[in-house]
């Protein structure tokens, strides 16, 4: 990803949307809030899919997001819940900095991997972020963090001047509690005075046209509200 102008332009029209709720369970996990911008970093603030398959904000790969709890299958794919992905980026991120002493290099093995930054730890003898010789993008990675911190909170500075009306504000919803199947996601979104496209925007984790629920699980699903 190159910071040219119009994509830091979304990026400031984006974070008004979404780093309140990023920010808010990063505090709540102990996480620093600068990791905010790995999420940045990772997606543009928008649920990509990439060529090897990660997905969502987070950037997930479909076994890596399950082992962190994240369910994903034919009907939900929860790599798209910013919610709960923020969340299993939170635990990924602990366990990383558990093992290997540090937030820089729990930020860089969220890009090579904690297998791989195993692996270049091992070799080299030291897991301090600083001593080892990485691969050039997660090398770049780390910086381009640091980079977008500078420019999305000093955006004047870099000459970014964006009016708070340029912004992409918050959806407002309320929650609904799911305990049943929905054999038909068009009709039960008419059902609470909405429709299919605005809940499939508000809830892009809902990946189908219902919401088989076989195992009984308890869903929040939003709705817009005016």
């Amino acid at each position: 990803m190159h910071f040219i102008t119009p994509v830091l332009f979304i990026f400031l029209k984006l974070k008004e949307r979404y780093f309140p709720v990023i920010e808010k369970i990063l505090k709540e996990n102990g996480i620093p809030e600068d990791f905010k911008y790995l999420c940045v970093a990772e997606s543009s603030l928008q649920n990509l899919k990439s060529p090897a398959g990660a997905e969502g904000m987070w950037q997930f790969l479909a076994a890596t997001a399950r082992s962190y709890g994240l369910e994903v299958n034919g009907d939900i794919d929860e790599r798209y819940h910013l919610e709960k992905a923020t969340r299993a980026a939170c635990q990924y991120l602990k366990d990383a900095k558990a093992k290997f002493g540090s937030w820089t290099a729990a930020a860089a093995s969220y890009n090579c991997g904690v297998g791989g930054y195993s692996n270049f730890s091992s070799y080299q003898g030291s897991s301090y972020y600083y001593d080892l010789l990485l691969p050039e993008e997660t090398n770049r990675y780390v910086f381009r963090i640091i980079a977008l911190k500078l420019i999305l909170e000093n955006p004047v500075h870099y000459g970014f001047n964006l009016s708070p009306s340029d912004t992409y504000k918050p959806f407002k919803t309320k929650k609904i509690k799911v305990e049943q199947p929905i054999s038909n996601l068009a009709s039960w979104a008419a059902q609470q005075g909405s429709s299919y496209k605005m809940v499939r925007l508000v809830n892009p984790w809902i990946t189908g046209k219902t919401l088989p629920n076989k195992s009984g699980k308890t869903y929040y699903i939003e709705i817009p509200i005016d």
